[in-house]
C-alpha cells in the first residue's frame, strides 16, 4: 500500500483481491514445478537413454540448469503466494474490527472523521444547570487503550472526567479503530518487507548462493507467515491425526503449507510420502544454501552428505531400481535424514532399516549406509515388485563405542517408533507387512522402541543384525513373537560378541593390575575377564544384554557369511594392533556382493517370506 494506511482505505480494502492474487502466484508456481517434473522426467532422461553423441552432455547439462531454474521459480512464487495469503489473512481480522467500531458508532449517532476522530452528541444533564452536558470529540490513543477491550467502557466507582455518558462510548470506539488500524498498518509493513525480498538477481543462475538466499527469503516469510500457518500444523498430534489433518486440506492449502513450511511438513509423520519428498526436496535446496561456505568440520560433513544425496535424487533412474523417496532432512545434532527406494505408501512390504555405531549425514552415509537400503529395496523386489525399503536416520548415534550408552538409542527410540506410527497412517491400504531392521547400536534402538508400550507400530517382523544386544532378555520382549524375530550375526563380526559391561571392567582393570604382578598384562586381562563374566553374565550375554544369536534369546539366527577374519595379520606384523582389527564383517550383511547369503534372507523375510530363509545354529 501507498502511503500511511486509513481507516477508510482499510474499511474499503478488497482482500479477495489479495486472495486472487496470491491464488496467481501459485499457479505460476504449480506450473513452474510441472516445467521443471517434465525437464527432469521426461526430456533428461530421454536425452541420457538415447543420445550418445557429442552434444548431448552439453544439451543435458543446460536442461540440467532450466531445471533448477524452474525449481527456483516454484520456491521463490510459493513464497509470494504464502505472503500475500497470510496478509489478507490478517487484514481481514483487522477490518472485521474497524468495522465492528464503526457499527457500534454508528448506531449510537456517532460520527467518525476521516482521521479517526470520534464526535459525540450532547447527553446527561448538567447538575447545577440542568442543562445537556455539550457533546465533542475525542481519538484514539486514551491512557485505556491498552486495556482489554471490555474494560475501555466507564467503570462503576472509577471518576469520569467527562460526565457526558456518550463521552466513554465514543472514547471506546475511537481507541478500537485505532487499535485496529495501528495493527493493520503494523502488517502491512512487515509484510511489505517480506515480499520486496522476493525478487530473483540479474542472471540465470542458480547457484547454491542463490538458494541461501531463498533460506533468508524464507526466514522472512515465515517470521510475518508463522503464526497463520505454523499454528494450524498439528505438529503435537498424533501420526493418525496428521495425516487426518492432510488430506482434509485443499490442493492450494497443501501447496502453502510446501511452499512456507517445507522443513516442517517434511519431517512431518503422517503426511503422505509423495509430499513429504516435495517438501523435503526443496529443504534439501535450502539447506546446501544454509551450510554452504561453513567453516567447520562438522557442517562441511553434513554439506557433503546433503550434496551427494541431491545428485542421487536427480541422477537417472537405473533400469529395475525404484524411485528415490526423502522422507525426512534436517541439519540437527549429527544430521537427519530418511531415505526410501519405492513408495511406502504403495508398497506391500515395507521395511524401515535404523543404522548405528558411527553413523552421521556425512557422504560416507549418503554412498555407503544409504545403498544398503537400496540394495535391501532391490533384493525384496526380485521376490516381491510391491517392496519398498527405508534407511532412517532419524536419531543421534553414538559416534564411537567410548560413549555407547543406552540414552541416544532412549532418544531414538520413541522417534522410531512416531515414524512407523506415520507408516502405518499414511499406508493407502492399511494393511503392509513391516519390518524394523536395526544394525549395529541401531538394533539397541530398535530393541527398545519394540519394548515400549504397544511395541513398534504395525511391525510384523523385526531383523538384528551386527546386534551388540537389546536390552531385552528374550525375543518374546520384542512384541512380535519370538518367531518374527530374526538375527544375523557373522561369524567374524567383533561387535557380535562384545563381552558384558562387567567383563570389560574386569579386563581393563586386570591388564592395569598385571603391569605389577608376575602375571603380566594379557594374563591380568584373562583373569579379569573371568571375574567380570562371573559378577556380570555369561556366555550368553553381550555389552546391551543377551546377545540376540544365542539360543537362550530365542530369535530365529538366519545364515550369513563368516565374513573377513577378526585380525588383518599383515596389519599385525607391522605391530599396529588398532588398525589390525577387521571390522568388515559388521558391515556385509546387507550387501549382496558381500555377503549374498545374508543379503538374501534379508529380502525374503523383507518380502513376507520368512519361512525360506536358510537358518544358523544359535550361539
Amino acid at each position: 500500500m501507498t502511503g500511511v494506511l486509513t481507516w477508510q482505505q482499510l474499511h474499503d480494502l478488497k482482500c479477495d483481491e489479495l486472495l486472487d492474487a496470491a491464488d496467481g502466484w501459485g499457479a505460476v508456481s504449480t506450473q513452474a514445478d510441472a516445467a521443471r517434473d517434465r525437464i527432469s522426467n521426461e526430456m533428461i532422461h530421454s536425452l541420457e537413454a538415447t543420445q550418445k553423441g557429442m552434444a548431448s552432455p552439453a544439451a543435458i547439462n543446460r536442461l540440467r540448469r532450466l531445471d533448477r531454474n524452474y525449481d527456483y521459480i516454484r520456491t521463490e512464487c510459493g513464497l509470494v503466494r504464502t505472503t500475500l495469503s497470510s496478509l489478507a489473512y490478517e487484514l481481514v481480522g483487522f477490518q472485521g474490527q474497524l468495522k465492528g467500531a464503526l457499527d457500534d458508532a454508528a448506531s449510537l449517532g456517532f460520527t467518525v472523521a476521516a482521521d479517526g476522530s470520534v464526535s459525540y452528541p450532547a447527553g446527561g444533564q448538567n447538575l447545577i444547570t440542568n442543562e445537556p452536558i455539550p457533546g465533542g470529540s475525542v481519538t484514539g490513543g486514551s491512557p485505556l487503550l491498552s486495556r482489554p477491550p471490555s474494560l475501555n467502557a466507564p467503570q462503576p466507582g472509577l471518576i469520569n472526567p467527562n460526565p457526558n455518558p456518550n463521552h466513554g462510548k465514543a472514547q471506546d470506539i475511537a481507541d478500537r479503530i485505532l487499535r485496529a488500524l495501528t495493527a493493520a498498518r503494523e502488517a502491512d509493513e512487515h509484510f511489505g518487507t517480506a515480499l520486496s525480498r522476493l525478487k530473483a538477481e540479474p542472471g540465470l543462475d542458480v547457484t547454491e548462493a542463490t538458494w541461501k538466499d531463498a533460506a533468508a527469503d524464507l526466514a522472512a516469510v515465515r517470521e510475518v507467515s508463522g503464526e497463520y500457518l505454523k499454528k494450524t500444523i498439528p505438529t503435537g498430534g498424533t501420526p493418525a491425526n496428521r495425516h487426518d489433518w492432510w488430506t482434509h486440506l485443499s490442493p492450494s492449502q497443501r501447496d502453502e503449507y510446501l511452499a512456507a513450511c517445507p522443513d516442517i511438513i517434511g519431517n512431518l509423520d503422517g503426511v503422505p510420502a509423495a509430499a513429504r519428498d516435495e517438501a523435503n526436496r526443496d529443504n534439501l535446496q535450502l539447506l546446501i544454501g544454509k551450510l554452504s561456505g561453513a567453516d567447520n568440520e562438522a557442517a562441511r560433513a553434513k554439506l557433503d552428505g546433503l550434496r551427494s544425496i541431491d545428485e542421487q535424487l536427480r541422477a537417472e533412474p537405473k533400469p529395475g531400481v525404484p524411485p528415490m523417496y526423502l522422507l525426512g532432512i534436517g541439519d540437527q545434532g549429527n544430521g537427519r535424514a530418511i531415505v526410501a527406494f519405492g513408495n511406502p505408501d504403495t508398497s506391500h512390504n515395507v521395511s524401515a532399516y535404523v543404522p548405528g555405531l558411527g553413523t552421521k549425514l556425512d557422504k560416507g552415509f549418503a554412498e555407503g549406509t544409504v545403498n544398503r537400503a537400496r540394495d535391501t529395496a532391490l533384493g525384496a523386489r526380485e521376490l516381491d515388485q510391491s517392496s519398498a525399503a527405508i534407511v532412517w536416520l532419524g536419531y543421534d548415534a553414538p559416534q564411537s563405542m567410548d560413549v555407547a550408552t543406552t540414552s541416544d538409542a532412549e532418544a531414538g527410540a520413541p522417534a522410531y517408533n512416531q515414524f512407523m506410527a506415520g507408516i502405518s497412517a499414511t499406508h493407502e491400504t492399511g494393511d503392509p507387512h513391516v519390518t524394523a531392521i536395526g544394525h549395529s547400536y541401531g538394533s539397541l534402538t530398535v530393541g527398545l522402541a519394540a519394548q515400549q508400550h504397544g511395541g513398534i507400530p504395525g511391525a510384523d517382523d523385526i531383523i538384528l543384525v551386527g546386534s551388540p544386544g537389546t536390552e531385552a532378555a528374550t525375543a518374546a520382549d520384542l512384541g512380535v513373537g519370538k518367531d518374527h524375530v530374526y538375527v544375523g550375526a557373522a561369524k567374524n563380526d567383533i561387535v557380535t560378541q562384545l563381552p558384558t559391561k562387567a567383563e570389560s571392567g574386569g579386563t581393563v582393570l586386570g591388564s592395569v593390575i598385571g603391569l605389577g604382578t608376575p602375571f603380566g598384562p594379557i594374563e591380568g586381562a584373562r583373569l579379569g575377564h573371568k571375574v567380570g563374566e562371573a559378577m556380570g553374565g555369561g556366555p550368553d550375554q553381550l555389552y546391551f544384554g543377551t546377545d540376540p544369536a544365542s539360543h537362550e534369546f530365542g530369535a530365529k539366527r538366519f545364515a550369513t557369511g563368516d565374513g573377513p577374519f577378526i585380525i588383518d595379520a599383515d596389519k599385525l606384523k607391522d605391530l599396529d594392533i588398532q588398525r589390525s582389527i577387521d571390522f568388515d564383517a559388521h558391515s556385509h550383511y546387507f550387501t549382496p556382493g558381500k555377503d549374498k547369503v545374508s543379503a538374501r534372507n534379508i529380502a525374503l523375510i523383507v518380502a513376507g517370506q520368512g519361512d525360506a530363509i536358510s537358518t544358523q545354529d544359535p550361539r
